[in-house]
Parts: structure tokens; C-alpha cells; sequence
């Protein structure tokens, strides 16, 4: 007996759940609902089922509350919901399901069909719209005219001499019950009614009512639930709804009506009487809420089908299906779409209409507008207006307002530019351009003289036809715009448009007058013109040499200059500003110098110095010369390769932009016995000598075990020091290993034959370990391949042996 108990239990939730999954919106009883007895597939489902039937979280809760679905279920299935993300139909349901709840949406129909390439039917977004809910109002005062009933309560207070405060219902029976007083019916009346038989009643118990020494207070408190049922909606059914709500809140919560609803027609029905008849297109069109009415309890709210209904689309500022009464006229039509657009054609519209048989088309013109009735499966098209002018004339060039003008018959040429404010002062009256659409629609020029048109000459002053498009000549268009170039000691060189009279002494101060280190010398090319080639001279342009005042831009030799003439102002041929090197390190007076001739070489400075200090090194003497920004762009450019996959562009180019500088090494000893020794380098601007001090270390860096500085020993040679640290470790290449002495100066290992030669040891040296290139090891696929090609050989050599 037990085990059939829980068998029966078992069955009976699942059933359950399986019925509120698939009937959410069907009228069943959801107060046996068990949110979490429900399969994802089963959450699925009800997300598919409120996406087909465009109901939002917030309605379906509306609805699953009116049928007795607990609050607390419901907030459990709204966070499943939020949780499970579908699109389309959820792989969990069936075949068979999937298609009934997409059967009860997607009907077939010709206005369905109509709905999907129509964005909207003329109503329907005041019900998908979820910011739109015309739920009533709890918050507000009791309305007076407010009708109570069962299931009302009352907070009723008496306060002053005498006091009472009670919250009363009004029972089954439509009655509140007062201590004392007894029970007194108010279901049915208003509120105002009922207060006045409450003060009436308690009157006889608390005396000071009557006297005004005390005052009555009834307000609503808990308002009650009524049931009313919609028919003909998208989602038909029995809703328990608030007293408050009034029937565009119910239709709202319904989905409004269906897709053959109608919208115009709606029928409240209240005992069995229609009591009013809703047009909702009322409230769209002129926001008159006159049909939103209150229910009451049991009220039936009925959507009928629709009788007619009508397309408009094109040109108007709300297109989409409209629903139509039988004496509207497509002026009603045309205002319920808000009108034309700006680019509407007004004259006459387009209607498709559909007769026994087949389709056919209708215009109706602008006078028929108020008179012709839509019928329904009409199609109304609203073109645009053309893309053409009915009387567009156009006065293009030079004169002083180029634009389109409006055309009349017997218009001139004359009357035109009259229009345009005449003609500019650089207008060619010689001569103008008159283009012209002929009969055949082909285009042709007519060549006007403007001067003889203005003066009313009628061979000249041609009459004007639509669409014609006049051109005036600028006299600026004929002319080349010529220019002359400077260059040379002026601040600002370049080329500068040419004026008639434009003179040397012009040009020179538009290109900012003359430099510190401008020369008297000018010289001028011209260009030579001439209809005939003169082969006995073979000069391409004229030259001319003068004489200026460099001491102003004003000059006595004024030359008036040509077009395209190129003027050179030559640079001073002594003009040479102090040029400065850096001498820095062991020197008894550091600092910067200043090279005071062209032939100033580095033992020069140093003696100007005042000579090395008792602690410079006297092979520690070099020169760091700076690198130009040209210099380093010619090192990027090249690109040989030098093997191991490194390029002289990436040794070089990189190591320069880095330092910025080059090393000059200088042999000072050889300098001090002959100042005409080679290491005696000219000096460059912005070259920095530096004189090191004597260091008694060698420094040994590089792929060894240890990166360290040696006392220097006199006799120990290269391998000493490399020893002293321990030597070269698994990545050193010691046989290119090299030594950098002070002065900057490298010498390199060298060998012959098993030999090795090292370079010699200086104080304060550096030798550096190199690493050893990395080398590509063969692949085992490489390797079988030249095994292969050997074998392959092998065979053909003993195949040739064996012949002979």
C-alpha cells in the first residue's frame, strides 16, 4: 500500500508538471503547481511557449496568478527562466508540441501573410509594447463612484470626542459587520453610498456623529479580485484581475485581440447585455479614453472578427493594415496613418483591389478622397513625387548669385541674369554657353553673345525654355596662373605666385628679406620664348647677374620680374658661425673648444687643454663622432646577407641607433713623436675627445663562467686572463675572441694552420667571448632522405662497375 502511495504521488507531479508546462496558458488550475518538479526540457518549453505567444515574464506572471499560481512558485520559475537561454524551439520539445503552440500563432491566412511583409496591424504595438500595461492605479484615493462588493475591505475610524478603528470586510453576502452596531449591507452601491448608510447606523451607537464632535473616516482598504473572461484575444481565458482594472488593462494582460481580432468592435458584456461597444482606434487616433471603461465582476469582454480590413503603404508617415468601418472613407483611412509624407505624391493613389476572380487596380484621384469607401483586402500605394522640376531654369559662372531659378513662359536671357544680380565685373560678355534639353530629349549648345542679350539684341537675347541651363565665362578662367621661385639666403624660398609689376624687391620681402648670410651676388633665370628654334644657340634660359645691398631688403637695382623667372641669392662665400668640439676625461682643463681653423686636428686641442693629466692613459685616447640621421637611413638600406641568418642591416644599423656615435681610436705615443702621424684626426663639428685613466685591470666578459676584471700582469698573456675566470663556458666561441683596448681599437684572434696567435694584453684592455652560432640540426626525415639518395647512388655507381 505504500509503494502505490508514492507510485501515485510520483505520477501525480510529474502529470502535473507536464500540464503546466504545456497549458500555461490554458484554462487550468495552477495552485498545484510545483515549479521545482519541472525539467529543464519542461522550462524550455514555457520559454518557447511565452516567446510564440509574445507574452512577456511580467504578464505571464499576471496570468499564472489570476489561476491560482502562488507568488512564491512563480518568482522560482522566473529565475529557472532567466537562467535558461533558447532560441527557436528547444531541442526538449517535441515535434508534436513545438508545432501546437506554433499552430495557434501562425495561421496562414492572406492577412497573416500580409502581418509579416507589413511590419504592424494598425493597434496591435499598444499590446506588445511591455511599458504599456494600463494597470490600475492602488495608490491612489478611493474613486467615490467606486462599486463594492465581496472580498472589499473597509478601514472605517471615528476619531474626536469619541474613537473607533476597525478594518471590516464585506462578506459573501455583501455585508460589513461593526461591533455594537450590527451589520450593514453595502455590496453594489458606491462608496459614497455606503459611507452615508455606515454614518447613518453607527449614528445611533456613537452620538457625537451627529453632533460634529466626532468625524467619520471610511477609505478602501484591501481591494478585491474579480473574475471576468476575454474571448477572441491571444490569450482567451478566465483572469482574476483587480476591481480596480478596467478593460484596456485586461485586454492588455489578454495580449489584445487575436490576429483576426477585431480592434474597432469590441463588446463588454455585463448580464448577458452588451453594455458598451470599444474602438480602440479612438484612443490611437485621438486619445479619447472614453471606452476605457471600469468591470466588474463576471464581466465578458468579446473580440469578434474584424470585417474589414485594408493595407496602405509608400509614402505615408504610419503605413501598415488598418481595420475599417463601413461608412469611413480613405480620408479616415489617411488620418488614422497620420497623413502623407513630405515626398508623398498627393495627386492620386494606387489601390489594388480584389474582385471574384482576380486582382485589379483603381486610382483614386484627390477630389475622390473623402468620398471612396475601403473595401476590404484593399492595398493602398502612395508613390512618391518624381525626381524632375516643373519650371527649373539654372544660371551658372560669373555672376553674383549662380543658382536655380523659377521659369516662366516668354522668360529672356536678360530677365535671367536680372535674376542672378547682374554680371560680375570679370564677366566675358563675348561669349556664352546655352545648354538645352530638345524635343527628342536630346541635349544641345547654343553659343549666346551676353553683351548684345543684355543690350536687348533679340538675335542674341533668346527666349528661355524649362530646364535650359545658362553659362557665363569668367575672364579669370583664361588666365595661367604663373609663378616665380626663389632661393638661396632668404627665410622663406619657394615659389610665390606672380602679379603683373611684381619687382625683385617684392618677392624678396614676401619671402621673409634676406639672411645674415645673404651675398650681394644675385642671379636670375629667365625663360626664353620665341616662335622660331635658333640652332646656333644652344641656351636654354637667360641669365642675369646683379648686385644687391645686403644690408636692406630695398634695393637700388629694382628689377621687375617675369612669370616663371627663378631668382638665387647666393650664400656669403665666408660665413661660418663658431663650431664647437668636447673634450673631456684626463686633460689638465676640460671642457668645450671652439675650432678655429679648417685644419684644427685632435693633438691641437689637447695642447690648447693644457695637455693630459699625470693620470690619463695614454692609450686610452679616442674620438666619439656623432652619427647623422642620413647616415644611419644609407646603413638601413643595406641588406647582404652574412650567413646564420644575420644581415649587416641588423649588425650594424642596430648597434649605430643605439650608440648614435662611432669610436676613432687614437695612438697618442705615435701622435707625441710626429704630430703628422695619421692617428692625428681632423677634427669635425660636435666630435667629443676623451682621455681615459689608467686602469690597471683587464676586464673579461662574455661566454664565461664568470664575468670579471683581472689585475693586469705584465708577460701573462690572452689565456691567463680567460683562466683567471674560470674560462669559456658550453656556448663560447674562443677562437673568435677579441680584445678591445682603450683607445677603442679591436684585434682579433688569429690562426694558421693548428697555430693560434693572440693579441696582446694592455691595461685597462677588454677581452670579450663571443657565442657560437646556432646551427639547424638535421630532422630524422632529412636524414633517412640522404641516406636514401646515397643508396640510391651506391646502386648506380655498381650498376655502371659491373657493366664495364
Amino acid at each position: 500500500m505504500n509503494k502505490l502511495t508514492f507510485y501515485f504521488c510520483c505520477f501525480f507531479i510529474l502529470f502535473t508538471g507536464t500540464i503546466f508546462a504545456q497549458d500555461l496558458f490554458n484554462g487550468v488550475d495552477l495552485r498545484v503547481a510545483n515549479v521545482d518538479q519541472l525539467s529543464d526540457q519542461q522550462i524550455a518549453q514555457i520559454q518557447e511557449q511565452l516567446k510564440s505567444n509574445n507574452v512577456s515574464i511580467d504578464q505571464a506572471e499576471t496570468i499564472a496568478v489570476s489561476k491560482g499560481m502562488p507568488k512564491s512558485e512563480f518568482a522560482k520559475l522566473r529565475s529557472r527562466l532567466a537562467a535558461t537561454k533558447t532560441s527557436g524551439t528547444s531541442s526538449g520539445v517535441s515535434a508534436g508540441n513545438a508545432g501546437s503552440l506554433i499552430d495557434r500563432k501562425m495561421v496562414a491566412t492572406p492577412q497573416a501573410m500580409a502581418t509579416a511583409s507589413n511590419p504592424i496591424i494598425f493597434g496591435s504595438e499598444l499590446f506588445n509594447n511591455p511599458a504599456l500595461s494600463f494597470a490600475p492605479n492602488d495608490k491612489i484615493a478611493t474613486p467615490l463612484n467606486y462599486v463594492l462588493g465581496p472580498g472589499d475591505e473597509l478601514q472605517i475610524s471615528v476619531y474626536g470626542v469619541q474613537e473607533f478603528n476597525s478594518s471590516v470586510p464585506v462578506n459573501v453576502e455583501g455585508k460589513i459587520s461593526i461591533p455594537y452596531v450590527g451589520q450593514i449591507p453595502v455590496s453594489g452601491i458606491t462608496i459614497e453610498a455606503a459611507i452615508q448608510k455606515i454614518r447613518s447606523s453607527m449614528s445611533k451607537i456613537y452620538s457625537t456623529l451627529g453632533s460634529g464632535q466626532s468625524k467619520l473616516s471610511v477609505s478602501l482598504g484591501n481591494i478585491r479580485t474579480i473574475k471576468i473572461t476575454i474571448i477572441g484575444s491571444k490569450l482567451p481565458g478566465n483572469y482574476s484581475i483587480s476591481s480596480l482594472s478596467t478593460v484596456y488593462n485586461a485586454l492588455h494582460i489578454a495580449g489584445g485581440p487575436s490576429d483576426n481580432g477585431s480592434y474597432r468592435n469590441i463588446e463588454l458584456i455585463r448580464g448577458n447585455k452588451v453594455i458598451k461597444n470599444i474602438d480602440i482606434y479612438r484612443f490611437l487616433a485621438g486619445g479619447d479614453q472614453s471606452d476605457n471603461v471600469g468591470l466588474l465582476d463576471n464581466d465578458v469582454i468579446r473580440i469578434p472578427v474584424y470585417k474589414n480590413r485594408v493595407t496602405i503603404e509608400g509614402e505615408v508617415k504610419r503605413p501598415g493594415i488598418f481595420e475599417i468601418k463601413g461608412e469611413e472613407t480613405f480620408s479616415d483611412l489617411l488620418s488614422f496613418a497620420s497623413g502623407f509624407t513630405e515626398m508623398a505624391y498627393t495627386a492620386s493613389v494606387n489601390v489594388v483591389q480584389k474582385t471574384g476572380k482576380e486582382f485589379k487596380v483603381t486610382d483614386i484621384v484627390e477630389n475622390e478622397f473623402s468620398s471612396y469607401k475601403p473595401k476590404s483586402g484593399d492595398i493602398f500605394k502612395v508613390s512618391k513625387i518624381l525626381n524632375r522640376f516643373e519650371n527649373r531654369i539654372t544660371v551658372e559662372g560669373a555672376v553674383f548669385r549662380p543658382n536655380q531659378y523659377s521659369f516662366a513662359p516668354g522668360m529672356r536671357i536678360s530677365d535671367l541674369i536680372l535674376k542672378a544680380d547682374g554680371l560680375r565685373e570679370d564677366a566675358y560678355v563675348q561669349r556664352g554657353r546655352l545648354i538645352r534639353i530638345k524635343d527628342d530629349l536630346t541635349t544641345e549648345i547654343v553659343e549666346v553673345n551676353i553683351a548684345k542679350a543684355i543690350d536687348g539684341d533679340p538675335s542674341a537675347n533668346l527666349e528661355l525654355k524649362k530646364e535650359d541651363v545658362l553659362t557665363i565665362y569668367s575672364l579669370l578662367d583664361f588666365k595661367e596662373n604663373y609663378s616665380v621661385f626663389i632661393e638661396g639666403e632668404v627665410k622663406r624660398p619657394g615659389n610665390y605666385q606672380y602679379f603683373e609689376n611684381l619687382s625683385l624687391n617684392d618677392l624678396i620681402i614676401q619671402a621673409g628679406g634676406l639672411t645674415g648670410a645673404a651675398s650681394k651676388k644675385v642671379e636670375i633665370a629667365r625663360m626664353i620664348k620665341g616662335e622660331n628654334i635658333d640652332s646656333s644657340n644652344p641656351r636654354k634660359v637667360e641669365v642675369i647677374d646683379i648686385e644687391i645691398n645686403t644690408l636692406g631688403n630695398e634695393q637700388a637695382q629694382n628689377i621687375e620680374l617675369l612669370p616663371f623667372d627663378v631668382v638665387n641669392i647666393r650664400r656669403m662665400p665666408v660665413f661660418e658661425q663658431p663650431e664647437l668640439v668636447i673634450l673631456s676625461g684626463e686633460v689638465v682643463y676640460p671642457g668645450k673648444y671652439v675650432i678655429e681653423n679648417k685644419d684644427e686636428r685632435i693633438a691641437d686641442v689637447i695642447k690648447r687643454a693644457g695637455g693630459l693629466s699625470p693620470q690619463a692613459n695614454i692609450s686610452g685616447v679616442k674620438i666619439k663622432r656623432p652619427i647623422k640621421d642620413d647616415q644611419v637611413e644609407d646603413l638601413s638600406r643595406i641588406d647582404l646577407n652574412l650567413g646564420h641568418g644575420d644581415t649587416i642591416q641588423k649588425k650594424l644599423t642596430d648597434k649605430v641607433v643605439k650608440l648614435r656615435y662611432t669610436v676613432i681610436p687614437v695612438d697618442w705615443e705615435k701622435i707625441i713623436k710626429d704630430e703628422k702621424h695619421y692617428s692625428n684626426v681632423l677634427l669635425l663639428p660636435g666630435d667629443e675627445i676623451e682621455v681615459t685613466a689608467f686602469d690597471e685591470a683587464v676586464k673579461v666578459s662574455g661566454n664565461v663562467l664568470l664575468n670579471s676584471e683581472i689585475p693586469y700582469r705584465k708577460g701573462k698573456g690572452f689565456n691567463y686572463y680567460i683562466n683567471s675566470v674560470g674560462g669559456v663556458d658550453n656556448k663560447g666561441w674562443k677562437k673568435k675572441a677579441y680584445i678591445i683596448y682603450p683607445n677603442g681599437k679591436a684585434d682579433v684572434t688569429g690562426s694558421f694552420l693548428f697555430f693560434k696567435s693572440y693579441p696582446d694584453v694592455q691595461p685597462g684592455s677588454q677581452i670579450v667571448i663571443p657565442s657560437k652560432p646556432e646551427t639547424k640540426r638535421m630532422t630524422t626525415g632529412e636524414i633517412v632522405g640522404i641516406a636514401s639518395i646515397l643508396t640510391s647512388l651506391a646502386g648506380v655507381v655498381i650498376a655502371i662497375i659491373s657493366v664495364k
